[in-house]
């Protein structure tokens, strides 16, 4: 089979090969390694490439499944890593200066997983210094380089690994999502990204942003392999104090069923409020594909959306600040221009501002589980806009120019003040030919939902067949 073939085939699909001896490990492993040599050059999607282990993985991966220890649908399967997953053994920078040399002497717990569920490790992505910021333009390591207009960003702050899967330069990736850091680049790069529901997945040996607001969730080019990630990465983990003893599920289970019954609601206010018109319409398309598939579609309200933005900023900035503060006091210089400018301004936070916020969350969490009584998933675009260019900080909308920043995370990080679990999936594409993302959101723990529902949508329309060509 050749390269172009073997670096688009499904999780789902590479699995089965490898299961029944068609293709191996190896070939799949050495295929992605070949467009990474070819395309990489260009994307700047990788900060660490693991040449040698990822081969030395395929090669063991082979070797057992020949030999009838198949472990499962990832197991010879290759997996990129956004660089603040701990890998012993392999440096780990969260895409900083300051740890450009911090070298683990363990595992994440997720990774942990993935190896045991026998993924190929294929290195280590690029990101957002420290994840702090929604570009991927990073001052150390370069901007990664959007698949569909390499003039344009990622998306971030997961912006390598949603490069890496659009490209085909892995099977999958894992990501990090504090306030859409998932689901803005898998928008922006025309991939699947799922936030799962906060405590889901363990962020043990994870580096953090904001304690009470990172989650850590899968990427990939389908909503099948997405649910495959999960079921090998979710799950109770005694060394993440805010990791949930909710059972973990089959996220596969009912995955085909479709969406016949299930009450969607639409909210209209802020959602559609700041919004470029195309993908407006390509949202509202999506809409109307998943009502004629037998979905309960109904428009919804929730007035305290509008505070939302200012209260996850305010939560986010505290939280960092006290991570980053010995090292911002004894290395500030080190830190990018962007990163440095938010913790400035995060430090000039005082402990009354953060507990407001955190009681205005409590109070939106109780609006938005009242409105989630009324309805099983809502429907909102993931970003309102398309990939601007890399480098520009503001753009219209509207009439009206507005901050990248803020627009990008307008839409996303409602949800991770709430912990509920939501997806993003692509929908269509702009005039100029640039990704746009449906995202879905559900009740806490109801990923099956969510992903359901997402899969009606993705096998019953086009978009996540086009591939970006460089």
């Amino acid at each position: 089979m050749k390269t172009e073939e073997l670096c688009s085939l499904s999780i789902g699909d590479l699995s089965e090969l490898f299961r029944k001896g068609e293709v191996s490990p190896v070939e799949a492993t050495q295929a992605c390694l070949e467009r990474i040599e070819r395309d990489d050059g260009k994307l700047n999607s990788f900060i660490t490439l693991l040449k040698a282990e990822s081969l030395e993985s395929a090669l063991h991966a082979e070797r057992a499944i020949r030999s009838g220890n198949y472990l499962g649908p990832l197991h010879g399967v290759t997996v990129g890593l956004k660089d603040l997953f701990h890998t012993r053994g392999m440096r780990t920078t969260g895409g900083s200066k300051i740890l450009q040399s911090f070298v683990p002497n363990e595992d994440a717990s997720v990774v942990e997983l993935l190896k045991g569920a026998g993924a190929v490790i294929i290195g280590k992505l690029n990101m957002h210094e420290f994840a702090y910021g929604v570009t991927n333009d990073n001052p150390h390591f370069g901007p990664s380089r959007n698949p569909w207009n390499l003039e344009c960003i990622t998306g971030g702050s997961s912006g390598g690994s949603c490069a890496a899967v659009s490209a085909g330069l892995c099977a999958g990736a894992l990501g990090s999502d504090t306030g859409g850091s998932i689901r803005i680049p898998s928008s922006l790069c025309g991939v699947v990204g799922l936030k799962p529901t906060y405590g889901r997945v363990s962020k043990h040996g994870v580096l953090p942003l904001s304690w009470s607001m990172d989650h850590v969730g899968p990427i990939a080019r389908h909503v099948k392999d997405a649910a495959l990630m999960m079921n090998v990465m979710a799950g109770y983990d005694p060394r993440d104090p805010a990791s949930s003893t909710e059972p973990a599920l089959d996220f596969t289970y009912g995955l085909d069923e479709g969406v016949k019954g299930l009450r969607m609601g639409i909210i209209k206010n802020y959602f559609f409020d700041v919004i470029d018109r195309e993908v407006k319409e390509a949202v509202l398309h999506a809409c109307k594909v998943l009502e004629g598939l037998g979905a309960d579609v109904e428009e919804v309200n929730l007035p305290e959306l509008e505070h939302s933005r200012s209260i996850s900023s305010t939560i986010v900035g505290a939280e960092a600040a006290a991570y980053h503060e010995s090292n911002f006091k004894a290395r500030p210089q080190d830190y990018g221009d962007d990163v440095r400018a938010r913790l400035e301004v995060a430090y000039l936070l005082r402990a009354t501002d953060y507990v407001k916020a955190q009681r205005f969350r409590a109070l939106f969490v109780e609006k938005m589980a009242h409105l989630m009584k009324r309805v099983d998933l809502l429907l909102t675009p993931t970003c309102p806009i398309e990939a601007p260019k890399i480098g520009v900080q503001r753009v219209a909308v509207g009439g009206e120019t507005q901050p990248v920043l803020n627009l990008l995370l307008r839409l996303t990080s409602p949800f991770n003040l709430t912990g509920m679990p939501a997806i993003s999936i692509p929908c269509g594409f702009t005039s100029r030919g640039l990704p746009i993302g449906l995202q879905i959101a559900g009740r806490p723990f109801e990923e099956v939902k969510v992903l359901k529902a997402a899969n009606a949508y993705e096998v019953h329309t086009e978009w996540h067949k086009r591939r970006p060509s460089l």
